[in-house]
């Protein structure tokens, strides 16, 4: 071997050191930037990215990125210009996916129509009037899908009785049909009956869901917010059921 060459491979192996011991662990950047993001703020993962030097910092279903150093930090969507893709998206996609089997489906409204092949959860406050919209809107003119409503409480105090009066109903569904479309409220429910109000409540922080509409889907992908009927179907349509 000539000594141009030797010197090019010892060359290469001194860089190929160097940049190995410039690279820091994911933990020792964990553990800067963690306690300057506040005091009560718990960072889940960092992770390095295969892009611009980038670390991915996952707090909740939540993602930052921030640099070797934890001196900067950066908040939005990386995209790759190229293949038109959201990174940020597809990443957040995969780490606020959930099994669907998992769901305690007992502790929800059961509302089947036509053959109900296509399966979706929704999280739902009876005080949300984009609950109510999607209700009276995309699911109405939806059919051949099984819906279990959660009934998730957390825009007022009174969504507790609301949802209680529905869950203690002869026919919850069309309890819950009768206010969310109708506005015509459910009889006040009797002293022994018990509805699942604090586990759901559990259930929906569990899966981190910060505001209702949210739709889970048969795969374990979920949609936060209302949508429309042409954007459910086209979702519908991209999942195996």
């Amino acid at each position: 071997m000539s000594m141009s060459k030797l010197g090019l491979l010892l060359l290469s192996a001194l860089m190929a050191g160097c940049v190995n011991a410039e690279t820091p662990s994911t933990e020792a950047i964990r553990k800067l930037v963690e306690p300057r993001l506040g005091a009560n703020v718990k960072v889940d993962s960092v992770k390095e990215t295969p892009y611009a030097g980038l670390y991915e910092v996952r707090v909740g279903t939540d993602i930052l990125y921030t640099d070797k150093t934890a001196t900067y930090l950066f908040s939005g969507h990386v995209f790759n210009l190229v293949t038109s893709t959201d990174l940020t998206k597809e990443r957040l996609d995969e780490i606020n996916r959930i099994k669907f089997s998992d769901l305690p489906l007992d502790k929800a409204i059961k509302t089947v129509k036509g053959d109900g092949k296509r399966v979706i959860a929704v999280f739902e406050d009876p005080n949300c009037g984009y609950c109510k919209r999607f209700r009276q809107t995309t699911l109405k003119d939806t059919d051949n899908v099984t819906i279990y409503t959660f009934m998730y409480n957390i825009l007022a105090e009174d969504s507790f009785v609301k949802s209680k009066n529905i869950w203690c109903s002869l026919d919850r569904s069309q309890a819950w049909d009768d206010w969310m479309i109708r506005n015509k409220p459910a009889a006040p429910a009797s002293a022994n009956c018990v509805a699942p109000n604090d586990e759901v409540l559990e259930l929906g922080r569990k899966l981190g869901v910060n505001g209702t509409p949210a739709i889970f889907f048969a795969d374990g992908s979920r949609v936060p917010g209302a949508i429309d009927s042409k954007m459910l179907e086209e979702k519908f349509a991209k999942i195996k059921q």
